[in-house]
């Protein structure tokens, strides 16, 4: 029988042998990568050894640009990054960031994503003035269409994933991204947008009701509202039954997890330790 003494000697090497992948941070709208340090230094904390990657680009008013630019200057330092990894990354995008992360996967074939975690992201869009108001304070809701369904709308991000449910045909006329990645508007990307997202181990959508800025707070997990702003949800949806980006395929392979957390307010999902802890680290091989 062996030994307490090899025993602890046989945990230490594995624990010391064993290496989780690095992992690739991206941080919210008007704020930077000073904003992910929690979560850097908890990873590292708990999992030593790992190697963790705080995107610094589109800090503070920069992160107002395109998110197509974004997700190309973005993406190139991912990719970069994921060519020293063959085994693969994992990708934690917050807020704003967890749309660019997914815009990256979706893009680039070359980033060999294994986890990709979106925390608290307007993944089916956004209707909301708590959202606005971090950017946009004398801009309501209601009218927001008639700057963001606009060329000149069109040149921030958020009109890039603003979807006003009372007006549809301007989103589909106007918006450059979401419908796009969505797959709601076929393009000669539809098909790479979908297999890429099929490549990843997991998909892991993280928000809560308690939220008060990604509106409705389903977004973050692919519900956002139907007529009258009544919430359908994501198993309900379009995007979801005509598996237009891989989801049901995903959720049929027990790839796709959501994770709902009451109590949590949009400015705390990235700042809590606990979060990092008990839905963050799980999910990190």
């Amino acid at each position: 029988m062996m030994s307490f003494q090899h025993l602890v000697a046989f945990w230490m090497l594995f624990c010391c042998s064993y290496a989780y992948k690095p992992v690739v941070l991206i941080h919210g709208i008007m704020t930077g990568s000073g904003s992910m340090e929690i979560i850097s230094r908890r990873i590292q904390e708990k999992h030593p050894g790992t190697k963790v990657y705080n995107v610094n680009r589109f800090e503070s008013w920069s992160s107002l640009e395109t998110m197509w630019h974004q997700v190309l200057e973005i993406g190139q330092d991912v990719a970069n990054i994921s060519s020293h990894y063959p085994e693969g990354i994992n990708l934690i995008g917050y807020s704003q960031g967890g749309l660019v992360a997914r815009g990256i996967v979706q893009t680039f074939p070359n980033v060999s994503v294994s986890t990709f975690i979106s925390l608290s992201s307007p993944q089916a869009g956004q209707y909301g003035a708590g959202f606005l108001h971090v950017v946009f304070p004398g801009l309501v809701k209601e009218s927001a269409y008639e700057l963001f369904y606009s060329r000149v709308g069109q040149h921030t991000s958020v009109g890039n994933y603003w979807k006003d449910p009372y007006h549809q045909t301007l989103y589909d006329e106007y918006s450059v991204y979401l419908p796009y990645i969505n797959n709601h508007i076929l393009s000669a990307k539809s098909n790479d947008f979908k297999n890429n997202i099929l490549s990843l181990k997991r998909l892991v959508l993280i928000g809560g009701p308690d939220d008060q800025v990604i509106t409705p707070w389903q977004s973050s997990q692919f519900g956002y509202y139907g007529m009258n702003e009544t919430v359908i949800e994501m198993r309900e949806q379009d995007i979801y039954m005509s598996d237009r980006i891989g989801l049901r395929a995903l959720d049929e392979s027990g790839r796709l997890h959501i994770v709902t957390v009451p109590g949590i307010n949009h400015f705390d999902w990235h700042m809590n330790v606990s979060i990092v802890d008990d839905y963050l680290l799980p999910y990190l091989d």
